[in-house]
């Protein structure tokens, strides 16, 4: 067969930078992957994650097929299009007819492409008639939505990346770029490197590596965020560092929030947030004397004052006249590579198409009238934690989700499986199967993956891409618009309604054009845009109305015009609100949740690719040296963290980064790959009253030690995440993972309260063993509880199960197989304790994924001289790819 080869262009996945990625594919799959320098977004820059894309793609796990059961107690059976699509119509349809269309919802995803969204979002709000569709957008960004909503009258991030390198000061609060956002905090190191004198001011709870470029940090507490805002306007009042002329000509409420902030002075904030008045009176008088691009994400907006904290901020920005120009101005960092594209289309259930609202009745009118109905409701719909708590009460019968795991990512996560297991039917579309949430699905609808489908996306600084398809479809897969599409034409027969033609697209384009003229003469008109435009002359900003060219809109506001009814922007008053959950005697720590550098959400992509589980492997908890202490507690000692709602069981992290009395999990990880370590077990559904965001980034908890009877460890050469999972079902703690590079070696912990028995080794060893007839060795010590045994062949350790003892005395076996080694001289060392004398690790922990280089390798090579990045870089090779590992390589310097 002969192959076409080709280059494409597209975006990546991950996060809301949205860098551009350039692929070389021969039809079938894809040969290479870099990144595109022509992006505005990256200029040929890719972090970790965006690196290791294409080993996303065609994965084991990918699912391919349509299946259905009709009740969680059967297997998943392949099905053919046709009869997926029509079962779950007929079971949309009569629960319609019988309870009505609000007793239906769509949750989907910040994920899918801007086409995608529309498609879903025409046919709940326009065709079933409800505005039951909301995404998981909600949980990261609709504060920040909401946010700038109230304060500029529309959803317009005014800043664009370009600022970074243009802005004198940067105020990063509630985010870490430095983990969330590599590529933008590469400009941010590059700008503070070219210019030093650049001030910035980092608060956040914990000492992140995005402090790493920090002049200031200020650790406050959970939560208290207004507080300190607050503080810092009334340091710029009281020193007359306002712009009083645009306060007079561009807004209103300013006088009410003078008042306001005049009672929270610096000394009584400090008291408050945790932190020394003089350090937040600097912070307002860096801020007001420089150009000050400030930065934002979930610390800010994953709070039941989520939306109050955006303006407090914006309140800031508002008074010193700096948005719209360059080198400043208010920028939140999107979480998620499409969530502005989402709510471009209206792909929300707070919301209509193009920036339109469900409760002006002239912008129902427009949309019905373009779409061709009668009508679109008018009533609110079910946002995300609203949604699964009518699944749990009955209210809501049917439920849609696509492209998202929110068995994972919900908080109160126990609430969210009870809630889809009281459903009557659950589809789900996703690319990958089994995930958390798959299994609680009685219809699996395969989605085309990343370079399967074309489509578009908009990003952070609003710049919409063209993303290419490189391959064809895996399997029986369709795009996710596709799916919706002909869901919609089953539907409405099943309801007796021709819906055909509303849905009978053949190409991506026919959908962007349809949503293209939604946007006339609104904030976001695109009308000027075509996928030709995007090709020929790259991505573009919104707004690009017909007629305009191209570089016009990089800011908004430039002209000191809002979207609101008068046009000038909006002072929002507030009062502090603490955290929904205080701490007590029962429950005296403070939770908060959070990303780590190589993984991304819920792990259904980045979890299968082992060069990015190396530099952390599995979810650990991180606390203060003197709340270890007190509960004696070590540095990987295993724990129980409990809250209300439910408690998790993880290794520590002992660090000073963090405060006193706040403990810091991962929020990737679920069920399927740690058991007992999802960390929204822990967390509450409470919600922001404006933007109906939750409270992940606090929860009241307890953390004591964890007395396993045994912890073990089982090492399996090769990739073999599915054997994993299986090693860990039935134990109550338990982690899987697959990392390494050319020799990766799947990895998996157990411990359990209860002694293991001859029938659980027995299992294991079956697992491994796999019915293969094999070499092994084996070492017992009843005494001590150690059983250890080992299979080779070819000379080459395969697997290990490791029970008893230390267990990381098993690290040098891992190590063993990660590169490949002949065991040979070492065999008779393999599972004895102690290991053979010169077993020391020089690696050590992996800090660049990139080039595989290891802690212990870059301490040495400082211990040999290496005093600066640059010369670690030029003697390891560390840092010199994506640059993600350079903050961790500064501490190194200074440690």
């Amino acid at each position: 067969m002969k192959h076409e080869f080709r280059t494409v262009s597209t975006a990546c996945s991950y996060c809301g930078t949205g860098c551009g990625i350039r692929l070389e594919t021969d039809g079938e799959r894809i040969i290479s992957l870099t990144g595109d320098e022509h992006h505005p977004a990256n200029h040929g820059k890719l972090c970790s994650k965006g690196r290791e894309l294409h080993h996303t793609v065609r994965t084991d796990d990918r699912l391919l097929h349509p299946q259905l059961r009709t009740s969680f107690d059967q297997p998943f059976a392949p099905v053919d299009w046709d009869t997926a699509l029509d079962y779950g119509a007929q079971k949309f349809a009569d629960i319609i007819r019988e309870h009505g269309p609000d007793a239906v919802a769509f949750y989907v995803s910040g994920q899918l492409l801007t086409e995608d969204y529309y498609v879903f979002n025409k046919l709940m709000k326009g065709f079933i008639g409800s505005n039951n569709i909301d995404a998981n957008s909600r949980l990261c960004m609709s504060s920040a939505v909401a946010g700038y909503k109230r304060a500029f009258g529309a959803d317009g991030p005014p800043a664009c990346y370009e600022d970074i390198e243009l802005a004198s000061a940067y105020f990063i609060i509630g985010a870490n770029p430095a983990y969330a956002h590599p590529i933008v905090f590469r400009r941010m190191e590059a700008a503070k490197e070219a210019n030093p004198g650049l001030k910035v001011v980092v608060a956040d709870p914990r000492r992140t590596d995005t402090c790493s470029i920090a002049d200031l940090f200020l650790p406050l507490k959970p939560g208290t965020d207004v507080p300190l805002l607050q503080a810092m306007l009334n340091v710029l009042i009281w020193e007359n560092l306002i712009d009083q002329d645009y306060i007079d000509r561009h807004t209103q409420g300013f006088g009410a929030v003078c008042e306001r902030v005049q009672a929270m002075t610096p000394r009584k904030a400090a008291g408050i947030c945790g932190l020394d008045a003089a350090d937040i009176v600097k912070a307002a008088l860096w801020f007001a004397e420089n150009k000050t691009l400030s930065f934002w994400s979930m610390g800010m907006n994953q709070s039941t004052s989520g939306t109050d904290k955006n303006n407090a901020l914006l309140n800031l920005h508002l008074t010193t006249g700096q948005i719209g120009q360059p080198g400043c101005g208010p920028f939140s960092l999107t979480g998620q590579p499409n969530a502005m594209g989402g709510r471009e289309v209206g792909g929300m259930a707070s919301m209509l198409a193009a920036h339109r609202e469900y409760a002006n009745p002239e912008h129902c009118k427009e949309v019905a009238a373009y779409w061709g109905v009668d009508s679109v409701s008018d009533k609110p719909g079910l946002t995300a934690t609203e949604l699964f708590d009518a699944l749990e009460s009955g209210k809501v019968k049917a439920v849609w989700i696509a492209c998202t795991n929110p068995v994972v990512s919900m908080p109160d996560a126990k609430r969210a499986e009870a809630a889809l297991k009281k459903a009557e039917l659950v589809m789900v579309s996703d690319a990958y199967h089994p995930t958390d949430t798959t299994r609680f699905a009685h219809i699996l609808f395969p989605a085309a993956g990343w370079a399967e489908k074309e489509g578009s996306v908009t990003n952070s600084e609003r710049c919409i891409t063209h993303l290419q398809q490189a391959l064809p479809a895996a399997g029986l897969s369709r795009p996710d618009w596709k799916i919706a599409a002909d869901f919609a034409i089953f539907l409405g027969e099943r309801l007796g309604k021709d819906w055909q033609d509303a849905f009978a697209y053949e190409r991506t384009e026919e959908i962007f054009n349809e949503h293209r003229g939604l946007t006339a003469g609104k904030d976001i008109d695109i009308t000027g845009l075509s996928y030709a435009i995007l090709d020929e002359q790259g991505p573009q900003q919104w707004p690009f109305p017909e007629g305009e060219k191209q570089g016009k809109a990089k800011r908004l506001y430039s002209d000191g015009a809002f979207e609101t009814a008068d046009g000038k922007a909006n002072f929002i008053d507030m009062i502090y609100r603490p955290v929904a959950e205080a701490t007590d005697a029962e429950y005296p720590m403070s939770l908060t949740t959070g990303r780590i550098r190589d993984q991304w959400h819920t792990m259904t992509k980045t979890g299968n690719v082992p060069q990015l589980m190396q530099h952390v492997s599995a979810p650990r908890l991180q606390i203060h040296p003197n709340d270890a202490e007190s509960r004696g507690i070590g540095e990987e000692d295993l724990v129980r963290v409990i809250s209300r709602r439910g408690e998790v069981v993880v290794p520590v992290q002992i660090s000073r980064d963090i405060r006193p009395e706040l403990a810091f999990l991962p929020m990737h990880w679920g069920e399927m790959t740690a058991r007992s370590g999802r960390s929204n077990s822990l967390t509450q559904s409470v919600i922001d009253p404006v933007s109906k965001e939750p409270e992940f980034k606090h929860a009241a908890i307890q953390v004591e030690r964890y007395e396993p009877a045994w912890r073990g460890k089982v090492l399996i050469a090769g990739r073999n995440l599915k054997l994993g999972r299986k090693m860990i079902e039935g134990y109550s703690y338990g982690v899987v993972c697959c990392m390494g590079g050319d020799h990766p070696v799947t990895v998996a912990e157990l411990a359990c309260t209860r002694p293991l028995q001859q029938e659980q080794y027995k299992r294991l060893d079956q697992l491994l063993e796999q019915g293969k007839s094999i070499e092994t060795l084996s070492y017992s010590d009843r005494k001590h509880g150690i059983n250890r045994k080992a299979w080779l062949e070819d000379g080459r350790l395969i697997a290990v199960r490791w029970v008893g003892g230390d267990i990381g005395e098993a690290q040098w076996l891992r190590k063993l197989m990660l590169e490949g080694r002949d065991v040979g001289e070492l065999r008779p060392y393999l599972l004895a304790p102690g290991g053979p004398v010169n077993k020391e690790d020089t690696k050590g922990k992996i800090i660049c994924a990139c080039n595989n280089v290891g802690e212990l390798e870059l301490r040495a090579a400082i211990k040999c001289g290496a005093d600066s990045v640059d010369a670690i870089k030029a003697c390891t090779m560390a840092g010199t790819d994506c640059g993600s590992c350079v903050p961790e390589i500064k501490r190194l310097l200074v440690s």
